[in-house]
Parts: structure tokens; C-alpha cells; sequence
């Protein structure tokens, strides 16, 4: 029987196509979905102007490679050891947290007191977990060795009923624990911190020495998050890394939600001064692109679902997602309900640590304690927005945080 060489040559010809178009699908069929789910209006308001051509990912001239922690952990034979008991809890959000455990840490230090596990209590009535539910407690634990005992639990023949409750400053010094804290934990012998936060203090420590090793320690070597939520942040921030192919896998992370933009610590700066503190999406919009960052760029955005005032920011860059767009499927019912759940909040601190650029759009506890994280990452790439005049030629390093550029963060101090 003879062969048709017409026949074969066209049959090769229709398995090297077949071949193309799959190799095509594997290659941009994630990126495809969602450039056509989130496509944007055009960019003719910019394509005229004079946006650099590439894109500044590395503003800070100065990064290095990771630092070392430079705190010196001290001994547990320091400070006379007494048989009271420390109890707090962690509130508020993952941004209060470092500071809560880190002036637990220190005050239980000081006293000899026994530090018990926190439980962690959200922002409406009845929302409280455990300590495991987010962070790891074994990492809690042996981090703590010789600096203070730390139990699970407090003793059942200890009445919560009868611990005092003290509320102490953050940033809490040696000599407020002594002049006010001391007497009230002599004569109860058990106490129950709470810490207020009249201004958010992250400025870098003034010499304390032994107090100053401890909160260190405690805000940045004593909580990670437990395996489950770790595992959920790592394959969030590679999904966005997957969606950045064509600027090498970097992504933007900007704190902007749009809840507190209407809020009194938006609407104007401190002293009766007029500085601008919040910006809204279109505000940080028009910034990146005057700044050089082009349309193709990724941007993570802290808000948990997407608002209608976030349209303009995903007009000039379609490729702008909330954690609802990111998160795998069968983990979207454990952000339904409140908008501002715990897990909403780590997930947004956590990304906004890993991205290769952070904007803060509210100027606030989140902001400074993402920079605390970052510098000890070295990812120093952290961009305070402002207003830029359309003649302005403007360089990204120019809006460098102040964290960053005058190293004045309390970071600065634990880490070298």
C-alpha cells in the first residue's frame, strides 16, 4: 500500500501546531484569565507624559544583604525570681501585637513574674482565639528560655476575679514599671496588663540597655504564625509573584483601606499642622505612575473586597488585587463575615512584609510595624506617598520612608 507524502508531511505539520498551541496554554493561561477579568481603561492621560521607562524596584541605593539579629538575650539569673503571674491578651490587630507581647515580655522580666500564653481577642464583642490559632507557640516558648517562665495557662487556684488589672504606656521604661507597676504587683501579686498606645512610638531606642534587648527579642524573634496561616501567606504572595511575570515576579503591597480614609486621623496631621497622612486610590495611582511604575504592574491592595473607589486605581493598573481575588478557594470562607477579622489582618501585614515595594496610604501602627519587619528582612523598598505636581520630575528614591532614610526606627536597634 503506498504512502501519500502529502498525507504525512500535513500530518506532522498538525502535531507541531497541536504541540505549540499547549505549550502557548501552559505558558499564559493563569496571567490571561485575569488581564481579561480585570481588564482597565487606556492610559492616554499618561502615554504623553514623561514616565521613566523602567522601573525603580530596588529604590534604596544602600540595600544590603539580610541583617543579623544584634540583640544580646540575657540571662535568667539577672532578676530575683517571685511566684506572680503576668496575664494579657493581644488585641486590636497583628499591628498591636508586637508591641503588646514586647512590653508583656519586658514588665514579666522585670518583676520575675511568670508570663502567661496571651489569647487573642478581635475587635467585636465575643471575637477571642487562642495564641495557636494564629502564631506558633513553640517558637513563643523556646524563644523566651531564660528571660521569663511562660505557662499555657494560669493556675486554676488563681480566681481571675482577684488579678489586677494595670494598663501601662507602650514602649514601657524600667523606671514606670518600678514607680508604677511594682507596688500594685507586691500587694496583688498577679496582674493583668493592657497596653495603651498614646502615639505610635517607633522611634529608635534611646540606650536602655537590658529593656531594650528584650523587646527586640520579643517583637522580632518571638511570634511567627503557625504552619496553616504561614502556608496560606506564602502561596498568596507566590500567586502574586506568578501574576508579576513581566516584572520578574515583583509586586507592589499598598495599605490602603478605604474604612479609615474617612476617619480622624485622616483628616489632617498632628499640631495643627495641614501634612497630609492618608491618601485615597486614585491619590496612590497617579503617584506610582509619576514615579515610573508602568501599567504591567502588580499591586496588592489591604482592602479585603474590592470597592468601587479602588476603580481608578485598577484603571491605571489592571493587575491590582485584594485578598479575596488571591486566596485559594477553599479558604475564601474564613474571610467571610467581618471585614476586619484577625486572619484579614495578618495576612495583609504578612504580604505587605514580603512584597518587593510598600506604599503606605495610612500613615499608623500597621505602617510602622510592616517597616519594623521589613528592615529586619533588609527589605527596605518602603515609599511614602505625596503629591506631585504634573511638571514635577520625581525620582522614587525622593519619597523614601523617613524609617528608612534617616534610620531612626526602633529596628535600627535590633538588627546590624
Amino acid at each position: 500500500m503506498g504512502v501519500d507524502l502529502r498525507q504525512v508531511v500535513a500530518g506532522i505539520l498538525t502535531i507541531t501546531m497541536f504541540v505549540m498551541l499547549i505549550h502557548m496554554i501552559k505558558r499564559d493561561h493563569f496571567d490571561s484569565l485575569v488581564e481579561d477579568k480585570f481588564v482597565g481603561a487606556t492610559d492616554s492621560k499618561f502615554e504623553g507624559s514623561h514616565v521613566r521607562k523602567n522601573i525603580l524596584w530596588k529604590v534604596d541605593v544602600n540595600v544590603t544583604d539580610k541583617p543579623k539579629p544584634c540583640w544580646a538575650k540575657p540571662s535568667g539569673d539577672d532578676v530575683e525570681q517571685t511566684e506572680g503571674f503576668v496575664v494579657f491578651s493581644l488585641s486590636n490587630g497583628p499591628e498591636y501585637h508586637m508591641s503588646q507581647i514586647a512590653d508583656a515580655v519586658v514588665v514579666a522580666r522585670s518583676l520575675g513574674a511568670t508570663l502567661v500564653i496571651p489569647d487573642i481577642r478581635g475587635s467585636q464583642p465575643g471575637d477571642k482565639r487562642n495564641f495557636a490559632d494564629i502564631y506558633d507557640v513553640d517558637v513563643f516558648t523556646k524563644s523566651m528560655e531564660g528571660v521569663v517562665r511562660v505557662v499555657k495557662d494560669l493556675p486554676d487556684n488563681i480566681s481571675k476575679n482577684k488579678v489586677a488589672a494595670v494598663k501601662v504606656p507602650n514602649r514601657i521604661t524600667k523606671d514606670y514599671i518600678v514607680t508604677h507597676v511594682e507596688p500594685i504587683y507586691r500587694s496583688k501579686r498577679n496582674i493583668r496588663l493592657a497596653t495603651y498606645f498614646p502615639s505610635v512610638n517607633m522611634r529608635k531606642a534611646g540606650g536602655n540597655g537590658d529593656t531594650d534587648s528584650i523587646a527586640c527579642l520579643a517583637m522580632y524573634g518571638s511570634l511567627e504564625l503557625q504552619p496553616e496561616i504561614k502556608d496560606l501567606v506564602d502561596l498568596m504572595v507566590e500567586r502574586l509573584r506568578t501574576l508579576s511575570r513581566k516584572s520578574d515576579g515583583q509586586f507592589i503591597a499598598v495599605d490602603l483601606r478605604v474604612e479609615m480614609l474617612d476617619k480622624k486621623g485622616c483628616q489632617g496631621g498632628s499640631n495643627g499642622k495641614k501634612d497630609k497622612s492618608c491618601y485615597n486610590a486614585e491619590e496612590i495611582a497617579k503617584f506610582l505612575r509619576k514615579i515610573g511604575f508602568l501599567k504591567d504592574t502588580t499591586i496588592y491592595v489591604t482592602e479585603s473586597r474590592w470597592d468601587s473607589t479602588l476603580d481608578f486605581l485598577k484603571d491605571l493598573f489592571p493587575k491590582t488585587y485584594t485578598k479575596e481575588a488571591i486566596i485559594p478557594v477553599d479558604k475564601k470562607t474564613k474571610l467571610e463575615g467581618s471585614q476586619d477579622s484577625e486572619l484579614a489582618k495578618v495576612i495583609d501585614l504578612y504580604i505587605s512584609s514580603e512584597s518587593d515595594v510598600f506604599v503606605p496610604a495610612i500613615s499608623g501602627l500597621l505602617y510602622a510595624n510592616v517597616a519594623g519587619k521589613r528592615i529586619g528582612n533588609g527589605k527596605t523598598q518602603i515609599l511614602v506617598p505625596s503629591h506631585i505636581q504634573d511638571s514635577s520630575a520625581s525620582s522614587a528614591s525622593n519619597f523614601l520612608s523617613p524609617y528608612i532614610s534617616k534610620k531612626n526606627h526602633f529596628a535600627y536597634s535590633c538588627f546590624c
